[in-house]
């Protein structure tokens, strides 16, 4: 499962962008230095990249008691349906990559994550999380254990039945 932290390093959040084509992505946290990154929410993959087209906010600090230096950024400017220019987003991860300045350089994720994400518990019914994607329209869910940890993703597509001419030909492969 590819997760991100409150605090995500720029070089390795591109890198992330650029090596998958993940829709959205959990969000951990460690509550405390000795417990374990617990789910905190989810975030878009379009708002990550809105997020990386905005060098303004990223920060030098790594510390998570520390006050972010820059203002959020408002709610409209992060949640535009447009994409973005795909031929300067790619150059921006390409950028962040292979510039060492950006191993340095980290994103509060914190403003912009959905922390009423939903989350289901891993031994959760299968046949009622097939209920919660159609009622709610939902893309991917997250997958929990018992502590909270991210165990795994669940998307739309792993639900979907198999198209009938993929059923047909498994039912006649034995024949």
């Amino acid at each position: 499962v590819r997760v991100l932290h409150l605090k995500e390093n720029v070089a390795s959040l591109a890198h992330l962008l650029a090596s998958t084509s993940h829709g959205g992505f959990p969000v951990v946290c460690r509550p405390k230095p000795d417990h374990e990154e617990v789910f905190q929410g989810t975030i878009k993959r379009l708002e990550l990249c809105m997020l990386l087209e905005n060098e303004h906010i990223f920060e030098s600090e790594t510390n998570d008691e520390s006050l972010s230096s820059s203002l959020p950024l408002s709610y409209e400017k992060i949640t535009v349906e447009k994409l973005p220019n795909l031929s300067r987003l790619t150059m921006l991860l390409n950028l962040y990559t292979t510039d060492p300045r950006y191993q340095q350089l980290f994103i509060n994720l914190e403003p912009y994550i959905n922390k009423s994400a939903m989350s289901v518990q891993a031994h959760f019914s299968l046949h009622r999380t097939y209920i919660i994607f159609r009622t709610l329209g939902l893309r991917h869910l997250t997958v929990v254990d018992l502590k909270n940890r991210v165990v795994g993703v669940i998307t739309r597509k792993d639900l979907m039945p198999l198209p009938l001419e993929e059923r047909l030909r498994l039912q006649l492969a034995p024949q």
